[in-house]
């Protein structure tokens, strides 16, 4: 058992100062590896987010004030703390949520790239001088900040679910009040303290904990607030953006997804094994772009089962700080219940296992690697959102029948497809209706590109321009001379 780095220990981040809060309440942080209780969350009470909105405004005033290039020092400043502290802000990341250290480390970096690019592109916030067709008259668009902006994350990503929030909000100019998931919430405070190390204005970003649906109430009700952000299931983001709605507040929505795996007869198997196997057990499978829904051509549907099969069995499961670990454990307890539940679905339903489909130890919420074969459209992990180290996997017999299967349900966030033809991969990027879909790539998440789905799987974008553009709102100048 490798031993233990120390956890941080978890505060909010109320108007330029770390506080418990005045709530009195709390809830533990566990180790999803060995069950432990490695932390303690405080809440929130009302006054601590009337103090967090009060300061929110406060930051917004001083924040949006500065120039671009002088908010770009600050968060280059934070970026280079996050450098100095990466291998901690790793081991931080997997002692809360799971996944091998090294993932962890590639996530930070991740953190790292989404802050810098923020910082540099905060500067074109373009406006434009618009030819009039009235004499004598000036027409000017200005881009400006929104506003205070409030942002919920979920526990899977605990840095970049944070940092796209926070980096996109700063550097379009804004205030930013997040509450992370009380799951995962050590990774988010790590960063709270390289932005306020850096520089960053008093009130500018407020990090606060408590029982979602008050917190959420509380802030988005409030007249300060003018963006939403939020990352999570389809049924939480309806229930926010209606109270959203009450406000006309500018909001973003990135919800739940079902990725289908779209394998043609003429694809490079070994190219698609190898990455589908790779990205689908990244954090053991709990990731919103995870391949999910593998629909494989009948001609070489037995060959593309045999080669998962064969990646899936050599996974190195266990504790994400021991050496060698390619996927660590569920978040929680919970989510193996849930495994265990879609694969008795699969079996009862003439699905075949071809390996896993049961949990790992008596330690921790480990699940193993599973393939299941012969998956049918009956089955509750083809409808349901697995969010879990599970491929399975369904023969078709045409492109016309992957297509027609790709766009079967009412979420759109991403998709993949193997060809090596370019007829048909032009026909899938134009049919298939996601927000994201990779060719032969599964690198579809990168600081510069837009991040967002179609459908029920959300509107609005984090990521690329499209992310900073979230935190922006337009104003028309008409001058007459």
């Amino acid at each position: 058992m490798p031993s233990q780095p120390a956890y941080t220990p978890i505060e909010m981040l109320i108007d330029g100062a770390w506080t418990r809060g005045t709530s009195g309440k709390a809830d533990p942080v566990i180790n999803p590896a060995t069950g432990e209780t490695i932390g303690e969350v405080p809440h929130a009470s009302p006054a601590d987010l009337d103090s967090a909105l009060a300061a929110a405004d406060k930051g917004f005033k001083a924040w949006s004030s500065k120039t671009p290039a002088a908010r770009q020092v600050v968060m280059n400043k934070a970026a280079d703390l996050m450098t100095e502290r990466r291998q901690h802000l790793a081991e931080v990341l997997t002692m809360e949520m799971g996944k091998p250290v090294v993932e962890a480390g590639t996530e930070i970096d991740f953190v790292i790239g989404v802050t810098r690019w923020c910082a540099e592109e905060g500067k074109r916030a373009y406006g434009r001088l618009i030819p009039a067709s009235v004499p004598n008259t000036r027409y000017i668009a200005v881009r400006e900040p929104v506003g205070p902006a409030c942002a919920f994350t979920a526990w899977n990503f605990p840095g970049s679910n944070v940092i796209r929030k926070v980096a996109h909000g700063l550097g379009a100019g804004c205030s930013v009040i997040i509450k992370p998931s009380e799951e995962t919430p050590g990774t988010a405070v790590e960063i709270g303290k390289c932005f306020l190390e850096a520089g960053l204005p008093e009130g500018a970003l407020q990090i606060v904990f408590g029982i979602p649906d008050d917190i959420s109430r509380h802030l988005i009700a409030s007249p300060i607030t003018k963006k939403l952000s939020f990352t999570g299931s389809v049924p939480v983001g309806k229930h926010l953006a209606k109270l959203a709605a009450d406000t006309m507040m500018r909001v973003t929505m990135e919800l739940g997804g079902h990725a289908p795996v779209m394998v043609t007869a003429d694809a490079d198997l070994e190219l698609a094994a190898k990455l589908s196997s790779t990205f689908k057990y990244r954090n053991a499978g709990q990731v919103c772009i995870s391949p999910t829904r593998f629909l494989v051509d009948r001609k070489v549907y037995a060959d593309f089962v045999d080669a998962i099969t064969a990646t899936s069995k050599a996974m190195k499961v266990g504790n994400g700080l021991e050496d060698g670990v390619q996927m660590g454990p569920l978040v929680a307890e919970r989510r193996v219940e849930v495994m265990e539940s879609f694969i008795q679905d699969a079996r009862d339903k003439g699905a075949t296992i071809t390996t896993g489909g049961e949990r790992l130890g008596n330690q921790g919420s480990f699940y193993a690697p599973t393939v299941i074969a012969d998956a049918t459209d009956e089955m509750a992990l083809m409808n349901d959102e697995p969010f879990g180290p599970v491929v399975p996997i369904s023969p078709v017999d045409s492109v016309d029948e992957m297509i027609h299967r790709a766009n079967r349900l009412t979420v759109g966030l991403a998709g993949y497809a193997f060809t090596t033809s370019g007829k048909t991969a032009e026909r899938l990027s134009h049919e298939v209706q996601v927000g994201m879909l990779g060719i032969n790539s599964t690198a579809i998440s990168l600081p510069e590109t837009p991040f967002g789905g179609i459908d029920e799987s959300g509107y609005g974008h984090e990521g690329g321009i499209e992310g900073l553009d979230a935190y922006q709102r337009t104003r028309l100048i008409v001058e007459a001379r």
